[in-house]
């Protein structure tokens, strides 16, 4: 789905028939210019979501900040210029998607700030339709992205390596069935898993749910071989307890399942 359908599928479920209310009170030749405002400290995502909600009701969305940008209490994130209904009409829509993706992206930027250097991944765990605006929104707090969806990248978890009857039997179906410049990664539990992943010649390791100790005898283990990754109960101050473990990276869910929104505001200064 395009950002262009998903927007005027959203707008479709907020106007339904129309919006009786600016119907009612404001005459169709109103135009107006309206200013957004940030009204906490926040980091900026959503910019061409908003943009495009604008558009679609006949208005012009005026960046004063980009996707990326730390705002504080007050600061101006765009001009609204056009048709004042058109104005009314998308910005429920547009704010939605702002607050919820800034909401994503600051809760990012205060993880990766607090996690000790260590690189910092999201996962699959997402709204449904919303997942490439809201890993936008990971990377623009400064995290980045583990896979998209179950088509560019093997992850083999638990529930596989039953499947196939053990790890090396899962790798060896793999190897012999995806592309050879799909990385293959294998998610693990123990360190007899792990030194069998790795022996299966595998790029990257998952360590699910493992303790802090047995994170670091792994990366004694792997010893570079491989690119480690830790997952399950991740929190950034976990993070930075195992910055110098020797892992390469942590990814956790809770980058967008966790995130609240921000507050912003628009309102309008003049109509005529």
């Amino acid at each position: 789905m395009t950002l262009s359908e998903l927007v005027a599928l959203a707008l479709a479920e907020d106007l339904g028939p129309g919006d009786r209310t600016s119907e009612a009170t404001i005459r169709p030749e109103v135009r107006a210019t309206a200013l957004l405002r940030a009204r906490q400290d926040l980091v900026l995502s959503g910019v061409e979501a908003a943009r495009e909600a604008f558009r679609q009701r006949g208005a012009r969305y005026v960046p004063l900040a980009d996707d990326g940008d730390a705002l504080q209490d007050g600061d101006p994130v765009a001009r609204i210029e056009g048709p004042l209904r058109g104005i009314l009409e998308a910005e429920r829509v547009a704010l939605n998607f702002l607050m919820r993706l800034s909401g994503v992206a600051t809760h990012t930027a205060a993880v990766v700030a607090a996690s000790g250097g260590l690189r910092v991944v999201d996962t699959r765990k997402s709204t449904p339709l919303l997942r490439s605006l809201e890993k936008a929104a990971v990377r623009h707090g400064g995290g980045g992205n583990h896979r998209f969806g179950l088509f560019d990248g093997v992850l083999i978890k638990e529930n596989h390596i039953v499947g196939a009857g053990g790890v090396t039997a899962a790798v060896r179906r793999a190897r012999s069935s995806v592309h050879h410049l799909l990385k293959v990664q294998v998610e693990v539990e123990t360190l007899s898993q792990l030194e069998e992943a790795i022996a299966a010649g595998v790029e990257a390791v998952l360590l699910d749910n493992m303790g802090d100790d047995a994170v670091r005898a792994a990366a004694r283990l792997a010893d570079g071989r491989v690119l480690l990754e830790v997952s399950g109960n991740m929190t950034a101050e976990r993070a930075a307890r195992l910055a110098d473990s020797g892992i390469d990276q942590v990814s956790m869910g809770g980058l967008i399942h966790q995130a609240r929104w921000v507050d912003l505001s628009l309102r309008v200064e003049q109509a005529s």
